[in-house]
């Protein structure tokens, strides 16, 4: 109505200028979000674990899947665990003793280039501190030795993908048992729990002990001399060929996507040592697509 009764060109324009600046003032509030507008639900802890671990695992490997998991690809169930076992036991095999030095490249403090990161307890400690008294760090078999009688001979025994780096003490209280939900808190131990017959890494390695599990489940088969190694869903199992518990670890699989330490190590030992690679580091939804 305004411009209308404007009879100067000028007095024209600036109503169309002024009415021009107050609907361009005016579309915020007409496109904003109004306060009382209802939120998406949140993804599940979950499914946003096994998401972002399936987006990083995509992003990193694809240059493996078409050469190093070709013949895995698409595969799911017994065929998946077959063609992997077939994949990852072309490996160069470490003796004991070497296992010392490897464990000092593989687990190597990012921060600290002269020390080594202890798996249970996250502590960094001298690569220097290696050997058995109180205050030193060791080599911990996550597959406890005894669950299949293998030892520390050459094969599961020497095998770096399932051998850390950890407190004397704090492997002691492990010894073989295998890992479950529950217990008291360890001495020294990050936040890592035990009772009387299981043992409960920190939550910052939960996943990394699942997948070193299932690695070596899917490595020893019982087709070259070693005991097939096979995870179940039970504890105290003893000398028996298995780890429990499988759903816990199919969990900690999830809840504890790899991070950069753990893709690190895995291309160290795959570049410098054993040559083979863990494919739940590369590919952690291939645990739900085997078990």
């Amino acid at each position: 109505m305004l411009a209308i009764r404007m009879r100067t060109g000028r007095r024209t324009a600036l109503a169309f200028t002024t009415a021009a600046a107050l609907t361009a003032l005016a579309v915020p509030a007409l496109t904003a979000t109004p306060a009382t507008a209802t939120p998406a639900p949140p993804a599940t802890a979950a499914t946003a674990a096994a998401a972002a671990a399936a987006a990083a695992a995509a992003a990193a490997n694809s240059d493996y899947d078409s050469t190093y998991y070709k013949n895995a690809i698409g595969k799911t169930g017994t065929a998946l665990k077959s063609s992997l076992h077939t994949i990852i036991s072309s490996q160069t095999k470490l003796s004991y003793s070497a296992v010392w030095d490897a464990l000092k490249a593989t687990d190597q403090d990012p921060n600290n280039s002269g020390n080594v990161v202890l798996l249970y307890s996250g502590v960094s400690r001298s690569k220097s501190l290696n050997g058995g008294n109180t205050g030193n760090w060791n080599r911990e078999h996550v597959w406890a030795k005894s669950h299949g009688d293998f030892g520390t001979s050459t094969g599961p025994g020497t095998d770096i993908h399932h051998l850390r780096p950890t407190d004397v003490q704090v492997n002691s209280v492990r010894g073989n048992k295998d890992f479950d939900n529950g217990g008291s808190a360890v001495a020294n131990g990050g936040g890592s729990l035990t009772d009387s017959d299981s043992f409960e890494p920190r939550n910052a390695v939960k996943g990394d002990v699942a997948r070193m599990i299932l690695y070596m489940a899917v490595r020893y088969e019982g087709s070259d001399g070693w005991a097939d190694l096979e995870p179940n869903n039970n504890v105290n199992n003893g000398s028996n060929p298995y780890m429990g518990k499988l759903s816990v670890l199919k969990a900690w699989n999830e809840q504890d996507p790899p991070d950069a330490f753990e893709k690190r190590r895995n291309q160290v030992i795959h570049d410098s040592y054993q040559h083979n690679r863990n494919p739940f580091i590369d590919h952690p939804e291939w645990v739900e697509a085997i078990w």
